[in-house]
């Protein structure tokens, strides 16, 4: 019976699994961005956010606990130096699974990428904002050019070394 074993086996032994989420993990916090298939990513969601939850308190019993699942000691530094103080403030939810278009070529699984959240650039916030208009009570036809403001000073300085050379 499999009582109580919710978790995806992802066709594998108990230990080639682990191992094959532990070494996802591993590439995961390193380049901060993994292309896989969508049950892996799944599953490695539910491995690696833990982890990522344990590395905000950074002492030798949390190094030790994440190294028995990352074994990997790059990886640990690297998570327990960089990427804990990016995820510091945030309560959870560090990775994102977006789903590509495309399927793998020999058996047409679903593929994704996952990656990070706080190391995308392109979904920040701050990167979104555009810039604001100043807002003015001006007509437009009162307000002067932009172009005629960039080429009046442009033209002032060139004048005055000629007529300084007919002198």
């Amino acid at each position: 019976m499999r009582h109580n074993k919710k978790f995806n086996h992802l066709g594998r032994k108990s230990a080639h699994r682990q191992a094959m989420l532990s070494n996802m993990a591993a590439s995961l916090i390193l380049n901060k961005r993994i292309i896989t298939t969508v049950a892996k990513a799944k599953a490695l969601r539910m491995y690696v956010e833990p982890l990522i939850t344990r590395s905000k308190e950074d002492n030798t019993s949390n190094r030790r606990l994440v190294f028995s699942y990352l074994q990997n000691k790059f990886a640990v530094t690297e998570l327990f130096r960089e990427v804990s103080t990016k995820v510091a403030e945030r309560p959870g939810g560090y990775t994102r699974i977006i789903r590509m278009p495309n399927m793998r070529a020999g058996d047409a699984a679903d593929m994704c990428m996952m990656e990070l959240v706080d190391y995308n650039d392109v979904y920040t916030t701050e990167a979104k904002k555009p810039a604001k208009a100043k807002a003015t009570r001006r007509s437009k036809k009162a307000a002067p050019k932009a172009e005629d403001a960039v080429e009046a000073p442009a033209e002032a300085p060139a004048e005055a070394p000629v007529e300084e050379a007919k002198e």
